[in-house]
């Protein structure tokens, strides 16, 4: 019989309907892969703002259940409730909502079988979830929701797929009887509310919703405009069709338009799609297509992807492709009984493979052949151990992403340092994409690469300042030629930018520069090295060597530190410690009261020059000064791991010959801050680099990004494997005596191919050619192995 079920049963006690079990993980008939540890939950609280649904990688289709608060990455797991299911996320970032345009609701039934009598406002309709019910995997992602409706979800790359199991009926504040007649909304919203116009309509005969509206990026000035195709799959006879606005729902009309209202949120807007009453148990699919350029092109991708609507097969594929794409990880697991470690480090790897998204074939601002790829956000989050992390385990995907960002500049006359939804994004610090390409074309990433063209992008980063720097290029670039520093209180009429961040921009400018150099290096432009090489040690222009610093009312007895500078040539002050976990950590975001570094200490970007780490050692007062100055950033609470700029500090040892140091450092943070909870990851995860972060530091390869150096570490497991797709050859490190209790986590001495090898760090031609790295491990630090001048990581201009 027909499903008729007191409303209230569900609005009191959720428990009096219960849901079967979900799927399991497909059974391949093989050992476990790393595939079966991911945990896509995990970084889901406490700001992680992980994307936790379903999605392929790099893919533009990312579908799960939008909550209330914290929302970010759509999903969070905070009990806040569900308000719709949405189609596109971004993954782990930070400051304000993104995407999640055009959400579906489900209802199961209206209060008095009466279209009026369910609740269409996204602010008043939202459901709770079931306790315990989420679910969710490489490809998959379901929840039950106290409505008595289950939903499971599945992608293509372009093409979100939902099955909606209806249980039971409950619509929220009702509490008189009603058939279980689902309805089916698609709202012309997005989850920051920024909609400034749209438009959508409903086929009366197949329930198809499609539309379009523009909207705003999160992070970024201008405007996009995306589309959307909602199928469903034929059996259920359709019962009515229509429009709704705000409150009310109607079937008079079967297209609507709006504009950019005064209501704030806009208000809201879509169609309907309404079904007759359904068997308890029956189950209903929606196909959702999407694309930038129009809505024919969002169906057809729907219609290509998932043209039966079959979500076991969209799901068996999307299984396979995630397991194919972590199969050139391997790990022994010799002797764990706990598989905690095992899902940290799957489920960061999983994690570095969802961003940047690859939109080709979608972007409507230009023409071209080549790869584009959006969502770079932001690449002063990602180049610190993301795009190293995808050179290692995906050279190819990071081939057409080196490729598009070249292309971006052939349309947009600047590389980006932050770009989503075909929107320029805010920069945050220096022309950071100038690292990702110097630190691909080191590492052989060449195959229809346009070098020339890419160099010319980083010579404009370099010599042109734009119009507008907030969001391309550099600022201050007359001073830093003039001067070698940027000033605090620095005179620009060449262009326009957020007048902020002077000592950081000084530091990251200096880095760009030597990035620029090293290519310059192997396109043979001596002249071009020389220069850039010369300007990046511009770094130890803001290095005051007098400045003191108090952290927690005490003296820290180090001196010397980078401040501020104005054009005079006297100095300015920012407290050493400003802006770390011990003094106003929120000081230096980027708004016009930020200060002079950005979202980090002077504290911390004392240390900040990667490519000139001896100097800095020297200038610091020795290796002896400089470890200890390096062990009370870490262990007095003014670092925090949680920004990316900290990632490099946990290494910087090696430069020291303290190899053994880093060790340390990378088993206090792991697990102690990278675990299986839902708030696993310090922070935001920021596209991933959370999740690369900890499964680099786990295989004992962490990268110097932008230079062709891996600082070697002991691995959390007996041996690791990276195969490379490219050349076929596979690297191996192995441990001999390690422990699980991760007592002998010092390297005493190694062998490269059988030889010994004493130095500290890798170059990616071990990954490139195969072989085999063997360390030996003991529980005291070593004196000898990684210690001496010719065996720690060059550095020195």
């Amino acid at each position: 019989m027909i499903a008729r079920l007191s409303l209230l049963c569900f609005v009191t006690a959720a428990s009096c309907q219960t849901f079967p079990k979900y799927p399991t993980r497909r059974d391949t008939n093989s050992p476990l892969s790393g595939y079966d540890f991911v945990d896509p939950l995990i970084g889901t609280r406490n700001g992680g703002h992980v994307f936790a649904g379903a999605t392929l990688p790099f893919g533009m289709a990312k579908a799960v259940p939008d909550v209330t608060s914290d929302n970010q990455g759509g999903y969070a797991s905070n009990g806040s409730p569900i308000s719709g299911f949405s189609h596109m996320h971004d993954s782990g970032t930070g400051g304000a909502s993104s995407l999640a345009n055009f959400p579906l609701f489900v209802y199961p039934g209206c209060a008095n079988d009466d279209i009026d009598g369910c609740v269409f406002p996204k602010t008043k309709r939202s459901v709770q979830a079931v306790d315990g019910s989420v679910s969710a995997r490489p490809g998959y992602f379901a929840i039950d929701l106290e409505s008595g409706i289950r939903a499971e979800i599945t992608a293509a790359n372009r093409t979100a797929l939902y099955k909606f199991t209806f249980f039971g009926n409950a619509t929220g504040n009702a509490t008189a009887n009603a058939p279980l007649s689902p309805l089916f909304i698609v709202d012309l919203t997005d989850l920051p509310d920024t909609r400034q116009d749209g438009s959508a309509s409903v086929d009366a005969n197949t329930g198809r919703m499609t539309g379009n509206g523009t909207f705003l990026p999160s992070f970024g000035t201008g405007s996009y405009t995306l589309h959307f195709c909602a199928d469903f799959l034929q059996g259920t006879p359709i019962r009515d069709t229509g429009v709704f606005v705000n409150t009310r729902a109607g079937n008079e009309t079967k297209s609507i338009v709006v504009g950019k209202d005064n209501n704030s949120p806009p208000v809201p807007a879509g169609t309907y799609t309404w079904f007759n009453e359904v068997e308890n148990g029956s189950t209903i699919t929606v196909r959702v297509g999407l694309s930038f350029k129009s809505v024919n092109q969002a169906c057809n991708n729907a219609e290509t992807e998932i043209p039966d609507f079959s979500f076991s097969k969209t799901l068996a594929t999307a299984e396979d492709v995630w397991r194919d794409k972590l199969s050139v990880l391997s790990i022994d697991t010799t002797g764990f009984e706990d598989t905690s470690l095992q899902t940290i480090f799957w489920s960061g790897a999983y994690r570095a493979m969802l961003s940047p998204q690859d939109y080709t074939g979608e972007n409507y601002l230009w023409e071209s052949d080549e790869p584009y790829y959006d969502s770079w956000y932001c690449i002063w989050d990602s180049f610190r151990s993301i795009h190293s992390f995808i050179t290692l385990v995906d050279p190819y995907s990071q081939t057409l992403m080196i490729r598009s960002l070249i292309d971006i500049y052939r349309h947009e006359g600047w590389l980006p340092d932050c770009r989503m939804s075909l929107c320029k994004g805010w920069t945050q610090g220096g022309s950071n994409a100038d690292v990702v390409l110097a630190d691909a074309y080191l590492k052989n990433i060449t195959q229809d690469v346009d070098w020339e063209t890419g160099y010319e992008a980083l010579i404009k980063d370099a010599e042109d300042e734009p119009p507008v720097w907030d969001y391309e290029g550099r600022g201050g670039l007359h001073s830093w030629k003039e001067y070698g520093y940027i000033p605090a209180d620095d005179f620009d009429p060449y262009g326009v930018g957020l007048f902020t961040r002077s000592v950081s921009r000084t530091v990251e400018y200096a880095y760009n520069d030597f990035c620029i150099a090293e290519v310059a290096k192997g396109l043979g432009k001596q002249e071009d090295y020389e220069k850039y090489v010369e300007r990046s040690g511009n770094w130890k222009n803001l290095y005051n060597p007098d400045q003191t610093s108090d952290a927690n009312g005490a003296d820290t007895r180090f001196t010397g530190f980078l401040q501020p500078k104005y054009l005079n040539g006297t100095w300015g002050y920012q407290d050493p410690t400003l802006c770390s976990s011990v003094n106003s950590f929120d000081s230096c975001y980027l708004n016009s009261g930020g200060h002079e570094t950005y979202e980090g200490s002077p504290w911390l970007y004392t240390f900040f020059a990667p490519h000139d780490m001896a100097n800095l050692i020297t200038t610091l007062g020795g290796p002896d000064t400089f470890v200890s100055r390096l062990d009370y950033l870490h262990e007095s609470g003014i670092l925090y791991v949680g920004d990316e700029q900290a990632f490099l500090t946990v290494f910087q040892y090696h430069y020291a010959g303290r190899p053994g140091k880093s060790t340390e450092r990378v088993h206090y943070y792991i697990p102690s801050q990278f675990n299986t909870s839902t708030a696993g990851i310090p922070g935001n995860d920021d596209s991933g680099a959370m999740g690369s972060f900890v499964a680099l530091a786990m295989m004992g390869i962490f990268p110097n990004p932008g230079q062709d150096v891996y600082f070697i570490t002991a691995p959390f497991f007996p041996s690791v494997s990276i195969t490379n797709r490219l050349t076929g050859k596979t690297a191996t490190i192995k441990t001999i005596n390690f422990d699980t209790a991760y007592k002998n986590i010092y390297i005493q001495s190694a062998k490269l191919n059988g030889e010994d090898y004493t130095k500290s760090y890798l170059t990616h031609s071990f990954f490139l050619k195969g072989g085999t790295l063997d360390l030996t491990l003991g529980d005291k630090e070593s004196t000898a192995w990684g210690t001496g001048d010719d065996d720690v990581p060059p550095s020195g201009i």
